[in-house]
């Protein structure tokens, strides 16, 4: 997963840090139209998005995180790379 993050680098803006990594993955979900909740992620170490190819990470301290979203009452688990 790695080699994909690598990739898009490039031209990405790219934060560090738990508080401003979450400000900024929320950010990109409302202008997306996307669920602010979607990723519920814990230890943010780094988001990046690239405007121009339209990716974006974020890595996680965790390796793996598990969520139960209460009004779908679904149960989901994130990697320690998250990207799409």
């Amino acid at each position: 997963m790695a080699s994909q993050i690598e990739s898009h680098r490039s031209g990405a803006e790219i934060v560090n840090g738990d508080a401003i990594c979450r400000k900024k993955s929320i950010e990109l979900l409302g202008e997306l139209g996307l669920p602010r909740g979607l990723l519920p992620l814990e230890d943010i170490e780094e988001f990046g998005y690239n405007r121009d190819t339209g990716f974006m990470w974020l890595v996680q301290r965790k390796k793996k995180i598990e969520h139960t979203f209460k009004k779908i009452k679904q149960t989901v688990s994130y990697a320690g790379e998250v990207w799409a």
